[in-house]
């Protein structure tokens, strides 16, 4: 039954999170092939709420950014705080391979579903924690969002603002470092199910929103410690090392980046190419160490030289040298790259009523194929369902619901 890009089938994942970041390493873990069931509070996760960007709930028949982060998982309304509701999650845990869960350890110390009494009572369960700034320290038991541990506090908004700004840069889309975060914690969450599997060894897995944006930022941080300074200068476009890593914007106002880091080597192509011969033997740019010497000159001359032409006739001219360059895309132009669409980067949706929506990708493929996406469920549509799979009978899911714990 399972396609060859599905690895996961067969894993089963029980998740009690909400937002953006745990949710996210649950839809890797659904596009992988996992039975994926989240536990929903009786009013739902907020993000199914969320107004984003002026985008409001229910705009074009989805609340987009609870699909994308909930994609292929089934849904269960639970009350955790209602006498009785834990047991009823032992229940659901005990066929279960993964238990995926962002609550705060205060909040998992309450319900009685920390680590010690879930992994005492289920063995084979690897549990997997989402949080902001890591499981130990002063401020273990705080709680994050992205714009905070992983942004801000992560070194990543003062890396990206230049000095002198009146204000710290925002993040450039919404969660961010949360689909950061929940990819690496997926990734953990995937090499304890194959330790388990190999070793019999059953592991705890951390990520945090801090402790990944420490990662991506590691360059900046070890470089940082080595020179003995807080943050490493900022570079702009007229100080760089070289004027061929830089972005020029072209006369219909659309920018162009270059990374041609061998800069010697792509120099006389390049000026061939934009029909400016002579600037190869130009004596303030014609080497390596004379456009570092006459940097602000060079690029005020490259800024001059792409202004020329408009985009599409910059992308013919550079298509014809060696050096590397591409176009500085639009979020929305994404889903119409023909390179995108070609690995099937971007994918749509269909959820059989009529509705169907674009969504992006896991960024794994298995055998040359993109993992499919599936739709995002209707808060609690799989109640009964998923209450049956583990043996309660009709009669008890209706008492369930009678005393509270189920919606």
């Amino acid at each position: 039954m399972a396609p060859m890009n599905r690895p996961l089938a067969g894993i089963k994942v029980v998740e009690v999170s909400m937002w953006a970041f745990v949710p996210a390493a649950g839809a890797v873990l659904a596009d992988m092939g996992a039975d994926v069931v989240k536990i929903e509070p009786p009013a739902g996760d907020p993000m199914r709420w969320l107004t984003y960007q002026g985008i409001a709930p229910g705009a074009g028949g989805f609340t987009f950014l609870w699909d994308i982060f909930n994609r292929g998982k089934r849904s269960i309304t639970m009350d955790l705080n209602v006498e009785g509701a834990t047991e009823v999650l032992h229940r659901l845990l005990e066929d279960a391979d993964v238990f995926l869960v962002s609550l705060l350890p205060s909040a998992r110390r309450k319900l009685k579903i920390d680590i010690e009494e879930v992994t005492g009572r289920h063995p084979r369960l690897i549990y997997a924690v989402g949080s902001g700034q890591g499981a130990f320290g002063p401020e273990a038991d705080k709680g994050g969002y992205d714009s905070l541990s992983f942004w801000a506090r992560g070194g990543v908004a003062s890396a990206v603002t230049p000095d002198g700004s009146p204000h710290v840069l925002q993040q450039p889309t919404g969660a961010f470092g949360d689909s950061i975060s929940g990819a690496i914690l997926a990734g953990g969450v995937a090499a304890a199910l194959a330790q388990r599997a190999m070793t019999g060894k059953v592991s705890v897995v951390d990520a945090s929103l801090l402790g990944t944006s420490m990662w991506v930022m590691q360059t900046g941080i070890v470089g940082a410690t080595v020179a003995g300074v807080n943050e490493l200068p900022k570079l702009s476009r007229d100080i760089v090392p070289n004027p061929l890593v830089n972005s020029y914007r072209t006369a219909d106002g659309r920018f162009i980046a270059l990374c041609m880091l061998q800069s010697q080597r792509y120099w006389p192509g390049f000026c061939e190419a934009a029909g400016r011969p002579e600037l190869i033997t130009d004596p303030r740019f014609d080497t390596d160490e004379n456009r570092t010497a006459n940097l602000k000159a060079c690029v005020a001359m490259l800024d001059e030289l792409f202004a020329t032409r408009t985009l599409a006739e910059w992308e013919r001219i550079l298509s014809s040298q060696e050096g590397q360059w591409n176009i500085v895309q639009q979020a929305g132009e994404l889903a119409r790259d023909p390179q995108a669409v070609a690995n099937r980067f971007i994918q749509e949706v269909v959820y059989g009523d009529g509705r169907a929506i674009k969504m992006v990708s896991t960024p794994l493929q298995f055998d040359r194929q993109a993992l499919d996406a599936h739709p995002a469920p209707e808060l609690g549509a799989h109640n009964d369902q998923v209450l049956a799979e583990v043996g309660y009978l009709e009669e008890q899911i209706l008492n369930l619901k009678m005393a509270g714990i189920i919606f």
